[in-house]
This record gives C-alpha cells, sequence and structure tokens, in this order.
C-alpha cells in the first residue's frame, strides 16, 4: 500500500492523463499551456496513502485484531508462539507481515550502487527528474520508466544481457 501497488496506480494514471493530454489536438481539443507539477501529484498521492493507512488500521481495530509492531521470530514453545521485541505472543493463527525491503549492493559490489535508489524511492522523490536510467526489466521497472518518460524525463531503461 505504501510504496507499492497504490502509489504506483497513482503515478500511472497521472501518466495516462499526460497521454490524454498529448493526443487531445488529434481530437479536435486545444488544451494550450497546460503543467504539470510533480510537487502536486506527490502531495495529493501521500496523503490518499496515509487515508488507506488510516482507514485500514481502523477497520483492523474494529475486527477486534490486535497489531503488534516490532522484529518478531517464532519460538520453540509447543504453541504458536512468536516473541516480539521481547514479549512473547500466543494465538492459534499468527500471522507476521515482513515489511520486506529491497537489498542495496554495495559500492564496492558495484560501483556507484550508493548513487541509486530503489524504486521505493521513486516514491520519496520531490521533483520529477529531468534525467533517469532505471535498471531491471521486470514489470516495476517497465511501469516506472514508462511513467517518468511520459511525464517528462529523458528516461533510459538498462536491461541485463549475459554474453555468449
Amino acid at each position: 500500500v505504501n510504496v507499492g501497488c497504490v502509489p504506483k496506480k497513482v503515478m500511472w494514471n497521472t501518466a495516462v492523463h499526460a497521454e490524454f493530454i498529448h493526443d487531445h489536438a488529434d481530437y479536435g481539443f486545444e488544451t494550450p499551456g497546460v503543467k504539470f507539477n510533480w510537487r502536486t501529484i506527490k502531495e495529493k498521492r501521500d496523503a490518499y496513502v496515509r487515508r488507506l493507512n488510516d482507514i485500514y488500521e481502523s477497520n483492523v481495530k474494529k475486527a477486534h485484531i490486535d497489531i503488534i509492531r516490532g522484529y518478531g521470530k517464532f519460538t520453540a514453545d509447543p504453541e504458536p508462539t512468536i516473541e516480539v521485541d521481547g514479549k512473547k505472543y500466543t494465538a492459534p493463527h499468527i500471522l507476521i507481515a515482513t515489511g520486506g525491503r529491497p537489498a542495496v549492493p554495495s559500492d564496492s559490489e558495484i560501483p556507484g550502487a550508493s548513487l541509486g535508489m530503489t524504486s521505493d524511492g521513486f516514491f520519496d522523490l520531490e521533483e520529477l527528474p529531468r534525467r533517469s536510467v532505471v535498471v531491471g526489466a521486470g514489470y516495476i521497472a517497465v511501469e516506472m520508466v514508462g511513467i517518468l518518460s511520459t511525464l517528462g524525463s529523458k528516461s533510459s531503461l538498462l536491461i541485463r544481457h549475459d554474453q555468449v
């Protein structure tokens, strides 16, 4: 919800609007002086995600589900038990939402790696970059480069290719 599907869809829809505006003249519409403001969509997108977070948390509380934030691990206890920050919890059903994070290589592994960002960092951008390079060929990379390019960033997509 925070740095995945929902904010990506907002940005995708933003790019779709840019494409429609680009094609308006072909359908007889005059749209002089249309400008795009990255900060505006970022603020509105972030507010939308915060609002969704509040709704989800409220619904979870209404369902009498406990949210326990922290680092947890299963224990060797005979009943299903997890330990979070030193406190044990036992229940017939336990869901651990890992909140995974991307692995970033060190500069010694890939020179210049610290100059880049993960796809999560895309949502932290305060301005539309004038130029961007997206590394990867998965659907997230392809969507990100498409969004950036459509909104006006001169964009390139780098794809790994094994040499024969």
